[in-house]
């Protein structure tokens, strides 16, 4: 039987500030030929020229993503000191303007401002994205897009371990996910549908790509989908792109691991001929919703039970759904630090937390916003 070798990837999207600011700043052409001194093409261009996006390796074991993680946060950071600036990992900023965001050279980003005119300005946004490994052939895709089909459901609390965005242009969104409004003003994002084959999902996309949809010269480009999961055909990985870019370090390798051993599990239960229910797009997206707003202090819909249930619960019903795969793979400790994020917060919750705070000890509004991008300066490097 086929068995997929299921490495892992991790790209992440941090925002490059003034250090004395601490407000987003358009230096990414500086930052990133200094960091590819040390770390070549591991760091590169995004679409905002106050964006910078590093890649990990292929990883087979959550402990290189860790110490790869922490390696790219470090250099990219130094090469951004080197010029006043420093690296913060949160999905916004606390109150940068986007109209005040200059958009980095290239085609790509060109034909996409072009083509998607003032949704594509406020993109200025900070995902992480976890990839797991397929590989190649019509039997590795044929698991991919049955493995995808079960994984949407476990989207919505992924997305509300990670949530690092309360905050855009100066203002408490009273959401835990702002970055998912933002994101979701694109064509072709959020949850997929179900396919029923790779081949159905390949129909889709050549239907997109002739429609001239995915470039302006009707090519075939399916990252033009940003589907909260996807099929990455040029890598042979299963994408995760639903969460927000974790601040901290141990947070990124505790999604890591859960997407991980998430996939391990859907991968047993088929050989046992069983799977997860498949259920409505639409029944997701309202869980999505309610991660995006709550984060984990939230409720999601139990389908199967027909009523609202909290995250924590959910959670730990998932990691005992996990529990017969971790020591295998060993990532027990990584898993369960789910159960230390449910209860210390997550990025969002700190962030609202330092902000409010700050205000009670008697600082100005903008003076609090700065405090929140000190924490986040700190956590993004392990300080």
């Amino acid at each position: 039987m086929f068995r997929p070798p299921l490495t892992l990837g991790v790209e992440e999207e941090y925002m490059i500030v003034d250090a004395q600011t601490r407000a987003l700043s358009p230096a990414v052409r500086d930052v990133l030929a200094r960091s590819r001194q040390s770390l070549g093409d591991q760091v590169k261009a995004e679409f905002m020229q106050s964006q910078i996006e590093i890649a990990t390796g292929v990883c087979h074991h959550v402990s290189e993503v860790r110490e790869q993680l922490i390696a790219l946060r470090r250099g990219v950071n130094a090469a951004a000191e080197a010029f006043g600036k420093r690296i913060v990992a949160a999905a916004t900023h606390p109150f940068s303007a986007v109209h005040e965001q200059p958009i980095s050279e290239g085609e790509r980003y060109s034909e996409l401002a072009s083509d998607m005119q003032y949704v594509a300005r406020r993109l200025v946004i900070f995902g992480m994205h976890i990839h797991i490994g397929f590989g190649e052939g019509d039997e590795a895709r044929a698991l991919l897009i049955d493995v995808m089909n079960q994984l949407r459901y476990f989207l919505p609390q992924l997305l509300a371990l990670s949530t690092s965005s309360p905050f855009w242009h100066g203002r408490n969104t009273g959401l835990k996910s702002y970055r998912c409004v933002v994101f979701e003003n694109l064509p072709r994002t959020g949850i997929p549908p179900v396919f029923s084959s790779y081949e159905e999902y390949d129909r889709m996309v050549d239907i997109f790509a002739s429609g001239g949809s995915l470039s302006k010269g009707g090519g075939k480009d399916p990252s033009r989908i940003w589907w909260d999961v996807r099929p990455n055909p040029r890598v042979g990985t299963l994408e995760v792109r639903v969460p927000d870019v974790c601040s901290t370090v141990e947070e990124a390798v505790c999604l890591t691991a859960a997407v991980q051993a998430l996939v391990v599990k859907l991968l047993k239960l088929r050989a046992r001929n069983q799977s997860w229910r498949l259920y409505r797009t639409e029944l997701l997206r309202e869980n999505k919703w309610r991660a995006q707003r709550y984060g984990i202090e939230g409720e999601l819909i139990d389908f199967g039970r027909g009523k609202s249930v909290p995250i924590a619960q959910i959670w730990e019903e998932t990691l005992e759904f996990l529990d017969d795969v971790l020591d295998g793979l060993g990532t027990r400790r990584e898993v369960e630090y789910v159960r230390h994020i449910l209860q210390h917060g997550t990025s969002a919750d700190r962030q609202l937390a330092t902000y409010y705070q700050a205000l009670d000890d008697g600082c100005s509004s903008e003076e609090a916003f700065r405090l929140v991008v000190d924490r986040l300066m700190d956590e993004t490097i392990g300080n």
